[in-house]
This record gives C-alpha cells, sequence and structure tokens, in this order.
C-alpha cells in the first residue's frame, strides 16, 4: 500500500502542497475529493455523523478514523476516553500532530483484549468489510469486542440508484455478487494505488447479516443520498 490517502492527508495537516484526491470505482468515473472535508468540524459534519457522535458514550473505538476529525470531537468536546485505528500511518501521523490522545496504526481484526462501549465506523463504515463474504467475519470481531450494554455505530448506502433501470423500472444490477461490492482506485499527486475493494450495505442487507451473527440492528437516521446510520447491540 502506497497510503495514497494518509500522504494527501497528512499533506494538508502540514501545509505540505496538498492536492485534492481523484478517485475511481467500478461504477463511476474519476472524481475529486476535497480533503480539506475529512478536517471538517462537528457543525460541517452531516447530520448522520452528529448524530452518532451524539450517541457515542463510554469507551470508545473509532474504527478507520482518517484524519481523525469523529475523535477530536469525542475526546475534547465530550471527554470521553477515545481510541482512534487506522491502517494508514500518515492518517495516525496526522491524528497525532492534531492532539488525539490513543491512537495507532491498527487493522480492526488484530485487536486483543480490549472492550469498548462505543464501537464507529463512519463515512461508510461498512466499506472496510470489502465484500458481502467478508462481512461475518468483521461483525463477529466487532460483537467480541463489545463490553455488554455496547453499541456499534455504523453508516453506508445503498447505492442501487447509480445503476439503469430497464423498461420495466427493474434495476439492471451485475448478475454475479452483490450491486455493493465496488473496487476502489485513488490517485494522488500522479501516484496512484492499487485498486481495493469497498463495500456499500443497503440497511436489510446489514440488518440480515447482524442478525445472523447475533447482534440487534437498529435504523436510527437516514440522509439525503441513500445514507443511513444504523446501531448494533448485542
Amino acid at each position: 500500500m502506497k497510503d495514497l490517502f494518509g500522504k494527501a492527508i497528512l499533506d494538508y495537516q502540514t501545509n505540505n502542497s496538498p492536492q485534492n484526491i481523484i478517485t475511481e470505482t467500478t461504477i463511476s468515473e474519476e472524481d475529486e475529493m476535497s480533503i480539506a472535508y475529512l478536517f471538517r468540524s462537528f457543525d460541517e459534519m452531516p447530520a448522520i455523523e452528529q448524530k452518532a457522535l451524539e450517541l457515542a458514550k463510554g469507551k470508545i473505538l473509532d474504527v478507520g478514523c482518517g484524519a481523525g476529525s469523529h475523535s477530536l470531537y469525542l475526546q475534547n468536546h465530550k471527554q470521553l476516553d477515545t481510541t482512534a485505528i487506522d491502517i494508514s500511518a500518515n492518517a495516525i501521523k496526522t491524528c497525532k500532530l492534531r492532539g488525539i490522545q490513543k491512537t495507532f496504526v491498527q487493522d480492526i481484526l488484530t485487536i486483543e483484549n480490549e472492550k469498548f462501549d462505543s464501537i464507529l465506523l463512519l463515512m461508510n463504515g461498512t466499506g472496510i468489510f470489502g465484500t458481502l463474504e467478508n462481512t461475518p467475519k468483521f461483525l463477529q470481531k466487532l460483537k467480541s469486542l463489545l463490553n455488554p450494554g455496547g453499541q456499534i455505530l455504523i453508516d453506508s448506502s445503498d447505492i442501487i440508484y447509480m445503476f439503469d433501470q430497464d423498461e420495466d423500472g427493474a434495476f439492471e444490477v451485475p448478475a454475479n455478487g452483490y450491486y455493493g461490492e465496488l473496487e476502489f482506485t485513488i490517485s494522488y499527486k500522479g501516484e496512484t494505488e492499487d485498486s481495493f475493494p469497498w463495500l456499500y450495505l443497503d440497511y436489510n442487507t446489514l440488518q440480515n447479516a447482524a442478525l445472523d451473527n447475533g447482534l440487534q440492528c437498529e435504523l436510527i437516521l437516514e440522509g439525503e443520498h441513500y445514507d443511513y446510520l444504523a446501531k448494533l447491540t448485542l
């Protein structure tokens, strides 16, 4: 991994001539993503993220924390014991520079001997599952990290709207696999990262997967762009 996403985040934090990231998926053309957006304040966040941060309580784990904006709010404004993790070393360097006290380069699947009251997976949190097939493995891991009474706050989108419809109104989704499974490619400053799998889960599919893995699933909030926030509990 070239860690281009993390490099862009660190460039922005250190004012090292940051540029926008170029993203592309198997079903969408190249698009520019503003790195400044990852450094947003609570007031600049979408309602789904604000709601997740309002619901967060106790000992917190922020998974795939990126530039750390969610963790920073929970640590500084709610005075919560917050741990921020990401697989990007440059993102974690940025989190440290921004003053996040507990932040580590770590894959969620490798955490051992720790329990949390709230686990956050935001900005399409289901993305890290990669594929529908991998989803049970991640849900079982997340479940094992919960304290009694704990919660997993996770968001995603139903991307069915991105597919064409036939004359009967049916969506023309791929015959093989699940339509929310995409390949993502990131480019930054003339370099391109190897493509990686990224999963968008519609709410019903997430709910069914949660129930299959011994978790309750509650729809907390729906956004304006087919997105939603869900709460998973034991």
